[in-house]
């Protein structure tokens, strides 16, 4: 790698994980065109899951207790 992309990459080791999701995001877009196809669909399932939850069809679980479970599930404890 070169010079900028190992001070990146040292800075980006500083921050948090949810610093880091937003980075990834970033940068990702930087890539990635927009897909309106995509976006329609992830908000129509957005609304979905949202409806189910309001009618009683899904639970919803904590978040801490969530990525817990993930990260005890994937052995990232």
């Amino acid at each position: 790698m070169n010079h900028a992309i190992d001070d990146l990459l040292e800075q980006a080791k500083k921050l948090t994980p949810t610093e880091r999701a937003a980075l990834i995001d970033a940068l990702y877009d930087l890539n990635a065109p927009p897909d309106p196809e995509w976006e329609a669909a992830w908000i129509k399932e957005c609304d979905d899951r949202l409806a189910a939850y309001d009618r009683g069809e899904m639970d919803a679980v904590d978040f801490d207790v969530a990525m817990a479970e993930l990260r005890r599930k994937h052995g990232l404890e």
